[in-house]
């Protein structure tokens, strides 16, 4: 059904993007053969020039490929400052889909009579994004929904911005060998590729929503099954307003956004072993209470979770007890734990520099920012400059995989925590999400949780 129902005018996009496939590869690939030649000769790099030649060889793209070079720059270990810097500000959306095109992927997902299924949908996008575009409908049993409907051909597109993410990380190892982003690939590939399967996405919101059952703080869309597909997704409509629309809100509203937030990503991880590992604040809406103030979150797209064995969740608590109590023998075996390997006493000092700033806050027993005098966009920056720069000595450190959306996360957080002027006890708020933590209470609660919500449980 979905070749016949393929149009000429969508043959010719797809031939296009495939022209723009090769050549961006071959533009990503000179930048490479540059990069490697002045290194080679032993002249000096403008790293600064070279980003934005890498930005302007990608800003050609959109979909998929946008969404990898934007999630580079939000994991502090993958790329110079200067690349992330260019990357990020590159646009991630693609050019949504018509009405036309729209009934074309309905009818490919529900049948010839896909309409009927709905009260009311819209065939305007309400928003869209790297793999798809949202469209509000209304359920017969009158319900507000939000129908996510993924792009056609996204797997082959996916997989042609992967070979595209093996460049740019090639490139980057011509340029830096601090640090080993094997893992780091792995990892974005595996997230990447998970984001296509909106039967997995669906499972992860049964699960979260199991979760955060009964929270006043924390709302999750509910899946309707019979509505969705492994290309479509439907699910109930929360009505929110964006975060940054509480930057000049009350302290004490922003002070509870906030709250929520900690709540929202730190009491999964240390009670189910699973994350939220896209910190984009498109991700959360804030609910309001009948004054018009922030009374809770919603907790949005689940297309990238990342769940972990239970041993990982116990590396952070571990890590975390090792800097309290000043316990070098715990601070070292949490990094093992992580996969971490062939670690003397100076890199474990190197890799102490970054975990200490991560964890600084949640260390301090007292109400304050989570940083201060930190632009939202630098946070975290100057301290990996640092360990960079210390690596490019004792190093390379291979970052082990599990560690890459954890890390991205725990930033993206802080950031968001800087944007609202937050300020909290986070010493305290994490001493009472782990106070129970406990090894074969994580592994019991997985094991009954995630099969029956359709979650593989980690390996």
């Amino acid at each position: 059904m979905g070749t016949s129902l393929v149009s000429d005018d969508e043959e010719n996009r797809l031939t296009a993007r495939a022209a723009r496939y090769m050549r961006v590869g071959g533009n990503v690939g000179a930048i490479a053969a540059k990069a490697a030649g002045q290194r080679l000769f032993g002249l000096e790099r403008d790293d600064s020039r070279m980003a934005g030649e890498l930005a302007a060889a990608l800003g050609g793209l959109k979909g998929p490929i946008m969404k990898v070079a934007q999630l580079l720059s939000t994991i502090p270990e993958a790329l110079p400052k200067e690349y992330a810097a260019e990357l990020s500000q590159l646009q991630s959306q693609a050019p949504p889909m018509g009405a036309a095109f729209v009934r074309r992927r309905m009818i490919a997902e529900l049948g010839p009579e896909w309409a009927k299924r709905f009260a009311t949908f819209a065939p305007e996008a309400a928003a869209s994004a790297s793999l798809g575009q949202v469209h509000r409908a209304t359920g017969h049993d009158g319900r507000a929904l939000a129908v996510k409907l993924q792009y056609p051909d996204m797997q082959s597109a996916v997989e042609a911005d992967l070979t595209q993410l093996k460049l740019v990380f090639a490139l980057h190892a011509r340029m830096d060998g601090a640090i080993d982003t094997a893992g780091i690939a792995q990892e974005i590939s595996a997230r990447l590729r998970e984001e296509l399967d909106y039967v997995l996405e669906a499972a992860h919101m049964k699960l979260y929503g199991e979760i955060f059952r009964g929270s006043d703080a924390i709302r999750v869309p509910e899946v309707v099954a019979e509505l969705s597909t492994k290309r479509l997704l439907t699910m109930t409509w929360l009505e929110g307003q964006p975060v940054l629309a509480f930057k000049d809100a009350s302290l004490e509203g922003r002070n509870r956004i906030a709250r929520a937030m900690f709540q929202a990503w730190w009491f999964p991880f240390s009670h189910f072993g699973v994350i939220h590992g896209d910190p984009h604040l498109g991700n959360y809406t804030v609910r309001l209470d009948a004054d018009g103030a922030p009374a809770g979150l919603n907790l949005l797209d689940y297309g990238c979770i990342r769940t972990f064995p239970p041993k990982f969740a116990g590396g952070v608590v571990d890590l975390y007890r090792g800097f309290l109590d000043n316990d070098r023998a715990r601070v070292v075996h949490a990094y093992e734990t992580w996969g971490f390997a062939n670690l003397s006493n100076e890199l474990i000092d190197i890799l102490n520099v970054w975990a200490r700033f991560i964890y600084g806050p949640l260390l301090d027993d007292r109400e304050r920012k989570i940083a201060e005098d930190v632009p939202p966009g630098e946070y975290g920056r100057r301290e990996i400059a640092h360990v960079h720069r210390a690596l490019k000595e004792k190093g390379p450190v291979r970052v082990p995989r599990e560690f890459v959306f954890m890390d991205r996360a725990a930033i993206g957080l802080g950031g968001v925590f800087l944007h609202l002027g937050a300020r909290a006890n986070w010493y305290r708020l994490f001493n009472e999400t782990i106070a129970d933590f406990d090894l074969e209470t994580v592994t019991a609660r997985q094991q009954a949780l995630f099969p029956a919500a359709g979650v593989p449980l980690p390996l």
